[in-house]
């Protein structure tokens, strides 16, 4: 390796991989002599996990930053909308047992307090369908924009359901062909380092060596550079996030004219959920599960009753569905001297609110925009990135474990939710503070938080959770202000019912005449 950083090699392809190829190589100049070199190892035959084929709004602006078309995307990867999580029998299991975490956010709460316009609203109304119109736009199956909105714009804020297999293979096209990644298929079979621990090389099967100044860990769980060579260790928290198998198929839709949810759909088992994902040609279903509760025999047939219910006619049994093993626990230190762990390598929680592709993105956008131009950056770059996303991982573990405490459902696997000595101390904190005061800004301190406090409010109150009202009065809890944003938000919600397609229709509109760039 040389002082400064002019070359780049990831260990790994996949959608992180191919993602932090593609923001590195377009933020950095790759297709220009002079710019950053960007290669990607990538061994031939390696299949692509799939668990999540869920998003997050930040690939707008992700797909956007390296230069793949919206429709294109679309196009080439079976892609559908995605406006949010509807979960499903989480509280009790009744049929009435139902809420949704939209996208959209409530009116700005330095105007209007979302507690308080939820409690004008009508009696009985949904926490998100009170204070967002978004709830109801998945309940009609609408999409969240229209045919003559130009890419990436949005009139209701969305993400994608996609291909996770026909995406590496969209981003691998756009990185070799459009932005100078040099792609060598070999595997990886040892790792080179200096004196001082540093990587020099790595050690290819069919290539030899091949040296970088700066590596980065796209290897899934195996983590050949960061963990198996540096020995970064892994945190664990199955003691918190119970779940660790899942069973995962395809399942066809009953013809092609089917209604494509505008959500992802996830529904409470006895031992663990299930997620069910709609794309443009079939769903995507997955039982999620803990083996510490359940049989695999038990889970399969738990799955086989939800394919029952809600797919019925489709052809599939419980019996063709995919075991995937995995391990909640991520990183504290994924970057380690000159190599930083990107995706499954950094870490892996349960497929929850499609936390997997939105760290990938994260990390490679704070890889590419902290990039160190010289080797006597790289400690101080490698402790913020080290902090910045230690902070996350803790933030995700406490988002995913919210959606289990506050559950009635009897059985063992929802009771070991509910007892406090799994919850982390500072859920613990937090929710003592929730029962005085609603979630807050003040309670997500940085500016980039993955779940910000109306993700929490969404979760909270849509398990059942009550905050005590306030004894004093405040400007923005006044009934007037919350009476006028009611207006607005009914009259909105109207206008988008009646103006906007259905997922379907704007998406056949898109693999006919696409979308307008301008």
């Amino acid at each position: 390796m040389t002082d400064t950083v002019e070359r780049v090699v990831i260990v790994g392809g996949g959608t992180a991989g191919w993602l932090t190829a593609g923001i590195l190589a377009a933020d950095h100049c790759a297709h220009e002599p002079d710019g950053l070199k960007v290669t990607l190892i990538e061994a031939p035959g390696i299949p692509i996990l799939g668990v999540g084929e869920g998003t997050w709004p930040t690939i707008r602006d992700t797909l956007r930053r390296i230069g793949i078309s919206e429709t294109e995307f679309i196009r080439r990867c079976n892609a559908s909308f995605k406006q949010g999580s509807r979960f499903d029998g989480w509280r009790d299991g009744s049929s009435s047992d139902s809420y949704f975490h939209p996208f959209g956010a409530p009116p700005n709460p330095d105007d209007c307090d979302p507690l308080a316009l939820w409690r004008a609203a009508p009696q009985g109304e949904a926490f998100a369908r009170a204070v967002n119109v978004q709830a109801d736009l998945c309940l009609a199956g609408k999409a969240p924009k229209q045919a003559g909105t130009p890419e990436y714009a949005a009139v209701a804020n969305y993400a994608y359901h996609l291909d996770a297999g026909a995406f590496s293979e969209l981003l691998k096209e756009h990185c070799t062909d459009r932005l100078g990644v040099e792609h060598i298929e070999a595997e990886v079979v040892g790792v080179d380092l200096d004196d001082h621990g540093w990587v020099r090389a790595v050690e290819t099967k069919e290539r030899g060596s091949v040296s970088g100044d700066l590596f980065i860990d796209c290897s899934g769980m195996r983590s050949l550079l960061v963990g198996q060579a540096l020995g970064a260790a892994l945190t664990d928290v199955s003691d918190i996030l119970f779940n660790d198998r899942a069973l995962a198929l395809h399942v066809p839709y009953a013809d092609e004219n089917a209604p494509i949810q505008s959500q992802t759909n996830g529904t409470a088992l006895p031992a663990g959920w299930v997620w069910d994902i709609g794309l443009q040609t079939r769903r995507g279903v997955g039982h999620v599960f803990s083996s510490s509760h359940s049989t695999e025999d038990d889970a399969r047939a738990a799955l086989q009753q939800y394919l029952d219910r809600h797919a019925p006619g489709a052809g599939v049994s419980s019996a063709d569905a995919r075991l995937i093993k995995f391990r909640s626990a991520y990183r504290e230190t994924p970057w380690v001297k000159n190599c930083v762990a990107v995706g499954m390598a950094q870490g892996f929680v349960e497929p929850l609110e499609a936390s997997a592709i939105v760290m990938a993105e994260l990390s490679a956008g704070m890889v590419s925009d902290s990039l160190p131009a010289h080797r006597v950056l790289m400690e101080s770059t490698a402790r913020r990135f080290n902090e910045r996303f230690a902070y996350r991982w803790t933030r995700i573990v406490d988002f995913l474990k919210l959606h289990y405490i506050f559950s009635e459902r009897r059985e063992p696997y929802w009771q070991d939710h509910r007892n406090p000595e799994s919850w982390t101390p500072r859920l613990v904190e937090l929710v003592e503070r929730w029962r005085f005061t609603p979630p807050s800004r003040e309670d997500f301190v940085q500016i980039q938080e993955i779940f910000p406090a109306a993700s929490y409010a969404y979760v909270l109150y849509g398990m059942g959770f009550e905050t005590a009202p306030l004894r004093t009065r405040r400007r923005k809890d006044a009934p007037e202000i919350a009476a006028r944003f009611l207006q607005d938000i009914h009259a909105t919600k109207r206008k988008f019912l009646q103006g906007l397609p259905t997922n379907r229709e704007l998406l056949n509109h898109i693999m006919a005449h696409g979308l307008s760039r301008v």
